[in-house]
């Protein structure tokens, strides 16, 4: 159990901040994380989370604290900030887009898929950059993946390379192919990996994901060296998903390619 002493500085971010003030609140109601949670409708893992800055809570949770604490608003007011903090102005946008589609499908080249990557592989990944918030960085990837867990239809496709490159070392990236096979179990997800033997495809000028909705248009988002862009513009969008489709045609099959997953998870070795 964390202990009080290992707690993030709350002068270290706004995600650190938010986390204490959650637990500075509750301690002074005299409740638990389990009762807080079930107060705030959320739940005891996400409440330890949030208060050990590992997670970017959601506007609900705030919402919520908020009106189990009788705060009178300041855990919404300080949501902004630290969706602010958490992601680049640039992708902002995407997340709350994200948040709303009602299935994704993207490709990768040379990574596996942000919603699919184990935190240490992440954190390896954001690591080579040398950013100043890293662990902010960290906690908001993985907190992008909650998707997953409310009903959000994914389809990925990754060419094969993103297997080969072993992010963090070996012992990383047997649990990161280990998590791509139970991700391939659920049934609203589906992998397929493009074989190094499909020598040209329709992703070679870089990874793409397109978001669909109950209602609305379609959105192509389209990832670059510094920023990303994302655009609900038809005839990008069209673009986009004549090449995920042209994508899928060359990609092995799901269970082909779990079992391509199988065999470079074979060659890490114990």
């Amino acid at each position: 159990m964390t202990v009080e002493a290992d707690r993030p500085d709350p002068t270290a971010s706004m995600l650190a901040f938010f986390g204490s003030e959650v637990l500075r609140l509750r301690t002074k109601a005299g409740w638990s994380q389990q009762k807080t949670a079930k107060e705030a409708r959320s739940t005891h893992a996400m409440i330890s989370y949030v208060e050990n800055a590992k997670r970017v809570p959601s506007k609900e949770l705030a919402d919520g604290l908020d009106v189990a604490l009788g705060t009178d608003g300041h855990f919404g007011r300080l949501h902004p900030l630290v969706m602010r903090y958490a992601y680049p102005k640039w992708f902002r946008r995407y997340v709350e887009l994200e948040q709303e589609a009602a299935s994704v499908r993207s490709f990768q080249a040379q990574l596996i898929p942000g919603l699919l990557q184990t935190e240490d592989y992440a954190r390896a990944l954001f690591t080579a950059v040398r950013p100043d918030n890293l662990d902010g960085l960290v906690a908001a990837r993985m907190s992008r993946q909650e998707l997953l867990e409310h009903g959000l239809r994914c389809w990925f496709v990754v060419d094969e390379p993103a297997l080969d490159r072993l992010i963090g070392g070996k012992h990383v990236m047997r649990d990161q192919l280990t998590r791509l096979l139970t991700a391939g179990q659920e049934p609203r997800i589906v992998i397929q990996v493009i074989p190094r033997t499909v020598y040209a495809h329709a992703g070679l000028t870089g990874p793409f994901t397109l978001l669909s909705f109950d209602k609305g248009k379609e959105v192509l988002h389209v990832d670059g060296f510094c920023q990303g862009r994302t655009t609900a513009d038809a005839s990008e969008v069209s673009e986009g998903v004549h090449a995920y489709d042209l994508l899928r045609a060359v990609a092995l099959s799901p269970e082909d390619s779990a079992d391509l997953i199988r065999k470079h998870l074979k060659e890490l070795g114990p």
